[in-house]
């Protein structure tokens, strides 16, 4: 890279609010071959995915059901989607800071 270069970085939009951020700033769910819709907290288990925003993961999430994305989103059946666990799931993920505090000396 030259010196006045900036790096890419990726973007997703979020399915509940459809704001588009940083990757790093949303929470990935997947869709697997077998089972229901989970939280994927690698990003990078096989199978389809969508996006949520990591800030307000509930609130989007809640917007999302209420506008009925997640079948869409998904291409599958509403018997796969447990909505609460993902609410559960979410709730219990740490939000990152997207401010770098300096490290004490």
């Amino acid at each position: 890279m030259t010196a006045g270069a900036t790096r890419h970085l990726p973007e997703r939009t979020c399915i509940g609010c459809r704001a588009a951020r940083p990757k790093r700033e949303l929470i990935r769910l997947v869709l697997p071959a077998a089972g229901p819709v989970r939280v994927d907290p690698t990003g990078k288990e096989e199978g389809r995915g969508a996006y949520i925003c990591r800030q307000t993961g509930t609130t989007c999430l809640t917007q999302a059901r209420r506008r009925r994305v997640l079948v869409r989103a998904f291409r599958t059946t509403a018997d796969r989607i447990d909505a609460e666990a993902l609410a559960g799931a979410l709730a219990g993920l740490r939000p990152i800071n997207s401010e770098v505090s300096p490290s004490p000396r």
